[in-house]
């Protein structure tokens, strides 16, 4: 294939990204990421913060994931700073998947507290992925004040994360076994539960946290 024909596909491939058919922006961002080029970075990213379905946003993802994290990092980080919530989001969400180091500071307190959910979800999977070695009683003492938050599927997401931080989850989760609002409590107490018993499942968790908070316990096994 001659330059000039390359360079015809990728404008093609360019534009369908931004086609009316979700098929077709499906498929470009595919060919995409199966011939990585650089030309696509910013436009995969731009694409991101506004695609409106879920396979396609997942595979813009991937698309970027095969690019050198040397160009894709830094951009991804500037979306943090953007005003649109599934920016944030799905910046963060691919960072997570690229799961470069250099991408951690970004991570900002702001970020794994942001009053958007999805922002902060995608915020606290990308942490547990990147935190550097020795400052997860830092991050866990972070997500701890998100205890209490939110429905079911976001309190899963956040015992989750706390739960992959392993034993430097332990003293700011106990904490908050003793915190004054019942939410947090039993959010903390689930917590504690899922993380010794994962099979569980956090549904039952919850459902017992909540019966141990209201009879004035603080979660210890008998």
């Amino acid at each position: 294939m001659t330059m000039q024909n390359q360079d015809t596909d990728a404008m093609r491939a360019f534009h369908a990204l931004e086609d009316g058919s979700s098929s077709v922006r499906l498929r470009a961002a595919m060919a995409v990421g199966t011939t990585p080029d650089p030309r696509f970075v910013d436009k995969l990213v731009e694409r991101s913060a506004v695609e409106p379905e879920f396979y396609v946003r997942d595979m813009l993802t991937w698309a970027l994931t095969r690019h050198p994290a040397s160009m894709t990092v830094p951009e991804l980080v500037k979306e943090l700073r953007s005003a649109r919530t599934q920016a944030r989001s799905q910046a963060l969400h691919t960072l997570s998947k690229i799961g470069d180091p250099r991408a951690w500071p970004a991570i900002t307190r702001a970020l794994l507290t942001d009053a958007d959910d999805e922002v902060a979800r995608s915020a606290w999977r990308a942490a547990v992925v990147l935190v550097p070695s020795g400052e997860e009683p830092e991050l866990a003492g972070v997500l701890a004040t998100q205890l209490g938050r939110g429905e079911r599927e976001t309190q899963l997401s956040l015992s989750r994360a706390l739960v992959a931080l392993g034993e430097a989850m332990a003293p700011a989760l106990r904490a908050a076994t003793t915190h004054p609002d019942p939410r947090v409590r039993a959010h903390a107490i689930a917590t504690e539960r899922l993380a010794r018993d994962p099979d569980a499942g956090f549904a039952f968790a919850i459902e017992e946290a909540k019966r141990v908070v209201a009879l004035g316990g603080a979660g210890k096994e008998e």
